[in-house]
This record gives C-alpha cells, structure tokens and sequence, in this order.
C-alpha cells in the first residue's frame, strides 16, 4: 500500500506549482516590501532518496530534515551523492537542550572542530533564532519549541557576542496549527515579524538581509504575505506521510 502511495505522488509537478504560487504571491507583495523571493525549503523527511532525485531533477536545491540521523543518512547515499553534487541541506528540527545558551555554545564548539578537521570549511554555521510565537509548551503534543519572543534580542546578541562560528542569519518559527484565515491575519507570524523588526532596530541590520522563515504546506502563502524569506514545503511537494500503525 505504501509503494502504491508514493508511486502516485509527482513531486515535480509539486515543485513546479509551490515556486508558481511563490513567484504569484511575491510579485503582489513587492509593490510593499524590499524582501528577496522566499527561499523554498523542500521537507523531505521521512521520504526515500528517489522522490528527492526527483525534486532535484527540475532544479530544486534546498532541502530540509527534522532528524539528525536520517538527514547524515541521505546526505551521504551513494545517489545523492552522484546526482545531486551542489544538493544544499538544512536541518530544521529540534535539538535537545534545556537552556538555549548552552546550545548555541555546543553548535559552536561542534562547528569549531569541524572546521578544524575539514581544511575546506572555513565559513560560519548559518542558523535561524527559532521563536516560540504561539506561546504552546514546548513539552506538549505538537512540540513548539523556542526563545519567547521577549528573548529574541537577548539570544542574538549571545550568538553574536559568544559563538563566533556561528552567523546567525534570522529568526524562525512554526507557529500555531489551523489559523482560520477567514478571522484575519495569523497573529504568529505577526509576532515573528516584530522579533524580525525588533533585532534589525536593536543591531542596526537591513530588514532585507535578515532571514524570516514561516509558513508550510497549509500556509505557506500567507506567511509571505506577511513578509517570510523561507518557507518549508513538505506534503505539498512529497505528499502526506505515512502514519504510523496503531496497535489495536
């Protein structure tokens, strides 16, 4: 039944309509903001190697994983490796650490000694602040985690000032699921757009330049109406995931 599934999913097709609606939605909101095009993040996880070959073959680039393991598993399969040579990964899951301090310096230290063992990697860790802008417990079921929004400033000051790997390109969020649109904009990324204006006044930055990433599947639309430069894509390009089987 799964391989029924997946062989009916045509993730081109789905590539193709997410960067139309990209494009459509950006054209009208140029006329408001100087913000660039929205970076399409192509979620791939739990998805096999072959649906990302697919993706790649019409010229998408970036994709995202929510799992450290699976994303060292893919990024080094032997297809990957042959077809998709310039294949950029980003990592948008959840870390574990009580205090957000400490994982920033571990990000750091990691990154440090990474470059330490790769003559060829002498950048900086790019990383988004991830803001908890629904205000959901981190511990609940749907697993919002992140700085409160108060905290935004204070924790790119840290990564600033102490973890000189890291460049820290902008803030993050997922925010609440199932806004009803019809009641009005989706107060979280309203909330993710005052940490973003709030760290481009602090540090003096070009709101242009400074990353903000919303918005998925369901809503990914609306976040770049209300000014998002990444969005992550998953079931809309690779279909829904297969649910795990309950135990009767």
């Amino acid at each position: 039944m799964i391989r029924k599934v997946m062989a009916e999913v045509d993730v081109k097709l789905g590539i193709r309509q997410t960067l139309q609606k990209i494009e459509e939605t950006y054209s009208k909101r140029q006329t408001l903001s100087n913000a660039p095009k929205p970076l399409l993040i192509a979620v791939s996880k739990t998805k096999p190697v072959d649906l990302i070959l697919d993706a790649y073959s019409v010229g998408q680039r970036d994709f995202g994983e929510n799992y450290v393991q699976e994303l060292v598993e893919k990024a080094n399969d032997a297809k990957i490796l042959e077809h998709c040579q310039d294949i950029r990964w980003h990592f948008i899951g959840h870390l574990q650490s009580n205090k957000i301090n400490k994982l920033a310096e571990g990000l750091n230290k990691a990154w440090e000694k990474v470059k330490a063992d790769n003559a060829d990697k002498k950048q900086k860790l790019n990383v988004l602040v991830q803001i908890n802008t629904s205000g959901e417990d981190g511990m609940s079921q749907t697993k919002k985690n992140g700085v409160q929004p108060e905290d935004a400033v204070g924790l790119f000051r840290y990564v600033l000032d102490k973890c000189p790997n890291l460049n820290c390109e902008g803030v993050m969020t997922i925010g609440r699921f199932g806004h009803d649109y019809i009641t009005g904009p989706n107060p979280d990324f309203g909330t993710l757009m005052k940490c973003h204006q709030g760290i481009c006044s602090t540090f003096e930055r070009d709101p242009a330049e400074l990353q903000v990433s919303m918005g998925m599947s369901d809503d990914f639309v609306q976040a770049i109406e209300a000014g998002s430069t990444i969005v992550r894509v998953g079931s809309s390009i690779f279909g829904a995931r297969a649910k795990k089987p309950t135990v009767a």
